[in-house]
């Protein structure tokens, strides 16, 4: 078990321990007085939330470091995660139509466990990751061959396409989005033929949209722009300012925000839009306090350990010589990617808003324990890969 630790990256683990602890004291400063005044909780009620889902995601690193990866393809694990995950997602749905008052911000997304909410679309993208990296590596012989036919991919992408529409109904358009661009990203990384790959991921694309639209009932034209609000958003972030007191108000006062931070800040604690101006502030635009406390400079520092991270995932994949492993560090890498720019994009009024948390930054336990879990489980590629590789050079001394 000591002997793990010698191969242990410190080029992930060092930023995702910094990336965390900037996490809590940003939560905590953007929380503070909004919900004492909005909900009557003392000002650290939320950062103490958070802190108690970065320890448990610290265990996680821990359990699936140590974890032997060949658990993960177990056909009793999949199994079960998948049981689980789908069981969940139609629980929302089913509970969401019975009761449509318990929605959250427009959204039967989350299931109430005690004090917290868990919310199975965060765990979703993870075990989509690891189900098609299972999937894909089985069948890498008849992906590559010049005579593969798509029907032998018909279960992954069933299970891609029904993921999809699932969460799509809840609605989460974001969480949709991000599953939908982490499986294209593997599926072309699995080594299958360019034609196919955007064939297959057009197709799924354009089959998730209809049975979204399907299922949503609506009437086209006037109707849809009326009461579909994933496309007010959309005319919100091209319009902010002229839709500010209904759907662009978040986006104008996160500009408001990063206006007054300016390049170097107004200092920790001295937002004025996290005053009741930005609403929820520690969630989703929590980047904008951010900018507004620390100045563009300190807004920079965060994004760039994100990124650090990122890139490093990638490089992981592209040094691994499983094809397991590989796949997961693509799909873990391509998963904090789109978060991260869904987010800023959103925060900026570049994207419209999808509701998607800044990874470890925003306050979110559940985006907390998926990201702590993958963390773990790139650490432990990483070790693997640096054992095998000492092993085989040690083979050819």
């Amino acid at each position: 078990m000591l002997k793990k630790l010698h191969y242990l990256d410190y080029y992930i683990l060092v930023p995702y321990l910094l990336l965390c602890a900037t996490g809590l004291v940003m939560v905590y400063s953007a929380s503070a007085y909004y919900i004492q005044t909005h909900y009557g909780q003392a000002q650290n009620a939320v950062m103490i939330k958070q802190l108690v889902f970065v320890l448990i995601g610290l265990v996680l690193v821990g359990l699936f470091y140590y974890l032997k990866l060949s658990v993960l393809r177990w056909p009793s694990f999949q199994w079960l995660a998948n049981v689980a995950l789908f069981g969940s997602l139609v629980y929302l749905i089913v509970h969401g139509l019975l009761h449509p008052a318990s929605a959250i911000n427009g959204a039967s997304a989350w299931i109430p466990v005690g004090g917290f909410h868990i919310q199975p679309t965060e765990f979703a993208k993870l075990i989509m990751i690891i189900y098609l990296a299972h999937m894909f590596t089985m069948r890498q012989d008849q992906m590559r061959r010049i005579d593969f036919q798509v029907r032998e991919l018909r279960k992954p992408l069933l299970f891609v396409f029904v993921l999809i529409v699932l969460v799509l109904v809840e609605p989460d358009t974001g969480g949709a989005m991000i599953l939908a661009v982490i499986a294209a990203v593997m599926l072309f990384a699995s080594g299958i033929s360019l034609r196919y790959g955007v064939g297959i991921s057009g197709l799924a694309g354009a089959l998730a949209a209809g049975a979204y639209f399907a299922a949503s009932r609506i009437t086209f034209p006037a109707k849809l722009l009326r009461e579909h609000y994933q496309l007010r958003r959309v005319v919100a972030a091209l319009h902010p300012f002229q839709m500010a007191k209904t759907d662009g108000n978040q986006v104008v006062n996160s500009l408001l925000a990063i206006d007054h931070g300016g390049l170097f800040g107004v200092g920790l604690g001295m937002s004025s839009q996290k005053l009741g101006f930005l609403p929820e502030p520690y969630t989703d635009f929590i980047l904008a306090v951010v900018a507004e406390e620390l100045g563009l400079i300190g807004a920079a520092l965060v994004l760039l350990g994100i990124f650090f991270l990122i890139m490093r995932f990638y490089l992981v994949g592209i040094r691994s010589k499983t094809n397991f492993h590989a796949l997961i560090a693509y799909g873990i890498a391509t998963m904090m990617l789109i978060q991260t720019v869904f987010n800023v994009g959103a925060v900026t009024g570049l994207l419209p808003v999808t509701g998607v948390t800044l990874p470890f930054i925003s306050y979110g336990g559940s985006s907390m324990l998926v990201l702590s879990a993958s963390v773990g489980i790139m650490l432990n590629i990483s070790a693997s890969e640096h054992k095998a590789k000492e092993k085989a050079g040690a083979l050819h001394a």
